[in-house]
């Protein structure tokens, strides 16, 4: 499959000053990142549809693909939008269990009946897992994740508050084959990826399924469970181009160079806050795998993983900053360099 190329253009490297971005000021971030970020390894700006501003770090470049971990949360979110779009799925309010009737019993909690999609989206469907202390390893020793992820589902927790949940992740993308009959990867490749000239994405072969194969720096296609599920929680490697390119289709609100990719409602409703989460100390905003900027601030949204990874959208600034890092203990938020640094940067 190839990647639509009539847009390359715009993508080429060295368009910075028609692009209305501070080039003199952002000379600093490579200084910035070189000290206080040292697990980035590479920025990629794109402002009114083009690329503005690009660096890499740590020996990469702008051909590598780096797993983006959580931020593969949102791109899933996306393919939920266009299956809906396209009449694969009802809408958010379908349950959960309609997906999985060969499944049905399997020993589901009571309140798994009333679990709908849109519980999925917005981390509220119910886990008996405390707070940010998901079974992962228990997941990851599972040779059917849909059973394991169906078995847990509604056996604790209230339904409707925030919990944050890779397995609800991984269940929307199960849903996504079952409902188009195909991985979210295949689905992504033809109807996401190509409108919007990202190369094709491969399928990873996976060698084994413990920490290294599943969330390490040699994933470079898009990781699948034992089943052949496209992993929906993380497990996706990009470019920090194309992941820009990702954040501009919302930017352009779903309409690439003529070609609708994205309904304008699914960017509204996926973007609105949907639910409440307070994180140190903080409240914050979710919406369908989507973080939310903080009252007060500039819009934006962002999709957010482990180690600084980031897609972050300013629909004011028309901008995307797409950052791509290694995990490491201890990284640094990559939003507060995209606060203090780099959105002063960006004219409105």
């Amino acid at each position: 499959m190839e990647a639509c190329s009539h847009t390359d253009k715009n993508w080429d490297f060295g368009t910075q000053r028609a692009a209305g971005i501070d080039v003199e000021r952002l000379a600093s971030l490579k200084k910035i990142i070189e000290s206080d970020y040292r697990n980035i390894v590479g920025i990629a700006i794109a402002k009114d549809g083009r690329l503005a501003y690009e660096k890499y770090f740590n020996g990469s470049g702008p051909e590598d693909r780096h797993h983006l971990t959580s931020v593969t949360k949102s791109v899933v979110s996306a393919l939920v939008g266009i299956a809906i779009d396209e009449g694969y799925i009802e809408g958010v309010g379908q349950r959960t269990l309609d997906f999985f009737p060969d499944l049905i019993g399997t020993e589901t909690g009571e309140l798994a009946g009333k679990t709908t999609l849109r519980h999925l989206l917005t981390m509220t469907a119910p886990y008996a897992f405390a707070d940010w202390r998901e079974p992962f390893a228990e997941l990851c020793a599972s040779a059917d994740w849909e059973r394991y992820i169906l078995g847990s589902l509604g056996r604790g927790g209230p339904l409707g508050r925030f919990k944050y949940s890779s397995m609800g992740a991984h269940l929307l993308s199960c849903v996504i084959t079952r409902a188009t009959g195909k991985s979210a990867r295949e689905f992504a490749n033809e109807r996401l990826f190509a409108p919007i000239g990202i190369r094709e994405i491969p399928d990873f072969a996976m060698e084994g399924f413990g920490s290294e194969e599943l969330f390490g720096k040699g994933v470079r296609g898009w990781v699948s469970d034992p089943k052949g599920n496209s992993t929906g929680g993380w497990g996706l490697a990009l470019t920090p181009r194309e992941m820009a390119r990702f954040g501009a289709l919302y930017i352009a609100r779903g309409n690439w160079e003529g070609r609708r990719v994205l309904s304008e409602a699914w960017i509204d409703e996926s973007t609105a806050p949907s639910s409440e989460v307070e994180l140190r100390g903080s409240l914050l905003h979710y919406g369908y795998l989507w973080w939310l900027s903080g009252e007060g601030e500039t819009h934006a949204y962002m999709a957010q993983g482990d180690g600084g990874n980031a897609i972050c959208c300013i629909p004011e600034r028309r901008a995307v900053v797409a950052i791509a890092a290694t995990t490491a203990p201890g990284a640094p938020d990559s939003l507060t360099l995209i606060k203090e640094q780099i959105l002063p940067t960006l004219a409105v």
